[in-house]
């Protein structure tokens, strides 16, 4: 993992997002579970908040520490707190990593009564004709692959529906939070041709492709892109699940 490109060219989240979060917290202490290179920890710390972030990859947590968040390098399960609690729990596109019982039991531990835990995740969907020229040329390029990017459907009425669930479930299980509830914000993104193609080998599907097929690809999908006029509108859904710590 290029951990520069991946904090360049992933997006931040809504503002929106982060400010409800933020409103809705009792303070500004918060822990950001799997902060990565610290794109959505940053947005916290813009907003006024106090961030803590945990993070398995070292390298990850460095680039984080970096650009001025305070980060701690271990699988959150097995963190250890040290007797601090905090208002609000955040984690961005990386819950899922998380076991969803150990976590929401540690979550709760860690949250003072009436925090906030928040998982949230993107789901992108770029025009057919980028998203189809990605799949056609990695089909052909890439026959071995575990996944078929032409099986991949657009972006549902539900994104994440299923781990959301899984998620709440956890938190049920867990005890010491009130209902989970979801959100959900719609965005959009224009992307350059430079720009699309910079994020595109952050995604796992191309993480471990040998590097001059992986050009091959990027070639093919440009080329799409040149076609549009060289840039393009994303489409953007950003889902959440918040709980209340009792």
């Amino acid at each position: 993992m290029d951990v520069e490109r991946y904090d360049r060219t992933r997006p931040a989240y809504p503002p929106e997002l982060v400010d409800h979060l933020v409103a809705a917290a009792p303070g500004r202490e918060t822990l950001d579970v799997g902060v990565g290179t610290g794109i959505e920890a940053r947005q916290f710390q813009a907003a006024g908040c106090h961030v803590l972030g945990v993070e398995p990859d070292a390298r990850m947590a460095e680039f984080a520490r970096q650009s001025g968040i305070d980060v701690e390098v271990a699988k959150f399960e097995d963190w250890e707190p040290a007797g601090r609690r905090f208002d609000l729990l955040v984690s961005g596109q990386a819950w899922h990593w998380v076991d969803p019982v150990a976590g929401a039991v540690k979550a709760a531990e860690v949250l003072r009564p009436g925090g906030l835990f928040a998982a949230f995740w993107h789901v992108p969907e770029p025009p057919e004709e980028v998203a189809n020229a990605l799949a056609d040329a990695y089909r052909r390029l890439v026959p071995d692959a575990p996944i078929d990017l032409k099986s991949v459907p657009k972006q549902p009425s539900d994104p994440y529906g299923p781990l959301i669930v899984k998620v709440a479930d956890g938190l049920r299980e867990a005890g010491g939070f009130a209902e989970p509830e979801r959100s959900r914000y719609d965005w959009d993104r224009v992307y350059t041709r430079d720009e699309w193609l910079d994020q595109l080998p952050t995604f796992g599907s191309l993480t471990w492709v040998e590097s001059t097929v992986r050009q091959e690809i990027l070639a093919e999908v440009g080329a799409a892109i040149d076609r549009m006029g060289g840039r393009f509108i994303t489409r953007y859904a950003t889902v959440a699940i918040t709980a209340v710590r009792g």
